[in-house]
């Protein structure tokens, strides 16, 4: 739902929002912020990746387990 507002707002909407930030922040604040947000936003994929490659690993495993305990009974 949030995706379908961002993707909605107009021209006008937007400036609003620039001219808000510029307001908020100030011309010399706005790199520093915007480093703040890629920062973050590097940190959150390297973690989402991290988990996902965990998740991945355990069901490779849990599939393996099986076959495992097949070939210890024959």
């Amino acid at each position: 739902m949030t995706t379908i507002l961002l993707f909605s707002l107009g021209g006008m909407e937007w400036l609003v929002i620039l001219f808000a930030v510029v307001l908020l922040f100030g011309g010399r604040k706005i790199p520093e912020l915007m480093r703040g947000i890629g920062k973050g936003i590097r940190e959150f994929n390297a973690a989402r990746s991290s988990v996902e490659s965990e998740l991945k690993e355990g069901m490779h495993d849990t599939d393996r387990k099986p076959v495992e305990e097949k070939e210890r009974k024959n």
